[in-house]
């Protein structure tokens, strides 16, 4: 199983108890718990840096975690972790986050896309963060004809915060990430890795980003609020909408692929 972890597997204010509109729920702990003594593995997949999401993947009992949006995947073993590197086309000096900055896409981003985008996260290894909104489409053209073609920028969902200082009418969490960098080649090398054919696998998540797992999974899942950030007709053929928003449509999927 690999999940997204904000957005899907926890709510609003990063709880994992936290329900749509404010509510309380156990259904996400409920749902672990079934997949634990199922013997299914769970792998995060998220936005979030290895920092940042392998406290969480301790307490969640994760085999594997995915961070920076598939730029890294981190394997577990008895305490031990083991960080594979998905770079992408990146091949140069240092980390693919450094080259990022030594080029200055970043600035340039923030200079064509002005009072749209604002940087977060300084402490990344292979990505530059921001938050705001700029369709990925408009950014990545405009990224080729500066020179930076080499780099894509992707829409990790959207973000239950108001910034009222940027002209945006909501805020998405955005990554710039090199070409061939996403959270679907990351669950195939992944896969590749663990011998886990495609048909052994699914995945849940809320965003355009988590989407892109969709071909390398059996079944993907996406949880109703995720219908906030994607068309679920735009969605691939083995998509399917959980009735449920995040926890509780984390649940549904569980009971899904559990057959309960």
């Amino acid at each position: 199983m690999y999940a997204d972890l904000d957005g899907t597997l926890v709510g609003p204010g990063g709880s994992l108890f936290a329900a749509k509109e404010g509510g309380f729920s156990t259904s996400t702990v409920e749902a672990l718990r079934c997949l634990h003594e199922a013997g299914v593995a769970l792998v995060l997949m998220s936005g979030r840096t290895r920092r940042g999401l392998g406290e969480v993947a301790r307490v969640l009992g994760a085999a594997a975690y995915i961070a920076e949006l598939g730029a890294l995947i981190v394997e577990r073993d008895n305490g031990r972790e083991r960080a594979v590197h998905n770079f992408g086309v990146f091949s140069g000096e240092g980390s693919p986050a450094e080259a990022i900055l030594r080029s200055g896409a970043g600035a340039y981003l923030l200079e064509r896309f002005a009072r749209r985008l604002e940087p977060v996260a300084p402490w990344t290894e292979a990505t530059l963060m921001f938050q705001g909104w700029v369709d990925p489409a408009e950014a990545d053209a405009a990224l080729a004809e500066a020179g930076y073609g080499w780099l894509r920028l992707h829409d990790n969902g959207r973000m239950l915060r108001r910034l009222p200082h940027l002209d945006v009418g909501e805020v998405h969490a955005m990554h710039l990430l090199p070409q061939g960098v996403d959270k679907g080649s990351a669950v195939r090398l992944h896969r590749n890795r663990s011998g886990l054919p495609l048909e052994s696998a699914v995945a849940v998540g809320d965003s355009p980003s988590d989407l892109l797992a969709a071909p390398e999974v059996s079944v993907f899942f996406l949880v109703a609020n995720g219908t906030e950030s994607v068309r679920a007709d735009s969605a691939p053929a083995n998509t399917y909408v959980t009735g449920g928003a995040y926890g509780e449509g984390f649940a549904e999927a569980i009971q899904a692929v559990l057959g309960r």
